[in-house]
C-alpha cells in the first residue's frame, strides 16, 4: 500500500468510533421509526403522521425555530459589534478570556441565579416593583417565568452565555486580517464603514460561517436552562423540542420520538448543507 492510500490508517479509527457511535445508533432510530414502540409492529409513516398532528410537536417546532432565529442573528450581530470596538484596545488578547467566563458557570447555578431574579417572589418584583410604587406592596407581582415575557428571559440566558465565545471567534478573524490592506485603504480615503463592508466582513466569511453554525447547533441546548427555571411543561412561549423528547422519553413513546428525531436530523442536515451552500464551495 502507497503513500496514495495511507490516509486510510488515519481515518478508520476516528471512522470506526463515528460509525459505532453515531451512524448505526442513528440507523436503528430511523428504522424504530417505522415500527410501534411495545410490539415492533411495521406502521409505514404512521409514526411521521402522528407526529405532524400533535399539537405539542408543532408549538415545540414553532418555538425552537422562533428562537433560533431570533438569537442567532441578534448575537452575531452584537458579538461582531463588541469585538470591532475591542480590536482596537491594545493588549486585547490577554483580556479576551475573560469572556469565556459565562460558558464556564455551571448551567444549574444560572437556573438558580435566573429564578431569584424574575420568579414571581424574586428580585425584580419584590424590590424594583416596590422601588416603582414608591413603597406600595400592593401591587401585584409579575410572573415573568409563566407569559410570554419568558421566551426573552430564556433567548437573554442564550445570548449571555454564548456571546463570550462569539466574540472570542469575531477577534481570532479580525486578528487575521492583513492590518496593511486596513491602513493602506485608510490612507485613501475609505471610511470606517467602507472598510468594514469591502475589507473586514469579506475577510470575515470563514469565521461568520464558524460562528452562525455553532450557534445554531447550541440554540437547540437551551433546554438545560430552561428545564431546570420553569421544569418539565413550561410556559408555552418556551417549549422547546428537547422538552417534547424528554416528556415523550418519559411516558415511553419510543415510537414518536424516533420518527420527529429523523425529521430533526434531516432539518439540521438540510440547514447545514444550506449554509455551506450560501457560503461558497471554498468554505
Amino acid at each position: 500500500m502507497g503513500k496514495k492510500t495511507a490516509w486510510i490508517f488515519f481515518l478508520c479509527p476516528s471512522f470506526t468510533g463515528v460509525l459505532i457511535f453515531v451512524i448505526c445508533p442513528f440507523a436503528d432510530v430511523v428504522r424504530r421509526s417505522f415500527l410501534t414502540a411495545m410490539t415492533g409492529q411495521f406502521v409505514g409513516i404512521e409514526n411521521y403522521r402522528m407526529i405532524f398532528q400533535n399539537t405539542a410537536f408543532r408549538t415545540a417546532v414553532r418555538n425552537t425555530v422562533l428562537f433560533t432565529f431570533f438569537c442567532i442573528p441578534l448575537m452575531v450581530a452584537l458579538g461582531l459589534a463588541i469585538a470591532l470596538a475591542l480590536s482596537e484596545i491594545r493588549h486585547i488578547r490577554f483580556v479576551k478570556s475573560l469572556y469565556l467566563f459565562p460558558m464556564a458557570m455551571p448551567t444549574a447555578a444560572i437556573a438558580i441565579v435566573w429564578k431569584m431574579l424574575f420568579y414571581e417572589q424574586g428580585f425584580f418584583n419584590k424590590y424594583l416593583l416596590q422601588a416603582a410604587g414608591g413603597g406600595n406592596t400592593q401591587r401585584a407581582p409579575a410572573d415573568y417565568l409563566g407569559t410570554g415575557a419568558a421566551f426573552f428571559l430564556l433567548a437573554a440566558t442564550y445570548i449571555w452565555k454564548n456571546l463570550g465565545y462569539t466574540i472570542v471567534l469575531w477577534l481570532a478573524g479580525i486578528m487575521g486580517i492583513n492590518e496593511e490592506m486596513l491602513e493602506a485603504a485608510k490612507v485613501d480615503g475609505a471610511g470606517r464603514v467602507q472598510r468594514l463592508i469591502y475589507i473586514l466582513l469579506p475577510g470575515l466569511r470563514g469565521s461568520m460561517y464558524t460562528i452562525v453554525v455553532l450557534s445554531f447547533l447550541n440554540s437547540f441546548k437551551i433546554y438545560r436552562e430552561a428545564y431546570l427555571v420553569a421544569g418539565a411543561y413550561p410556559h408555552e412561549s418556551i417549549y422547546m423540542l428537547q422538552h417534547l423528547f424528554n416528556n415523550w422519553f418519559v411516558n415511553l413513546d419510543l415510537d414518536k420520538m424516533a420518527a420527529a428525531a429523523v425529521v430533526c436530523g434531516a432539518v439540521f442536515a438540510a440547514g447545514i448543507w444550506l449554509l455551506q451552500k450560501g457560503w461558497g464551495s471554498d468554505e
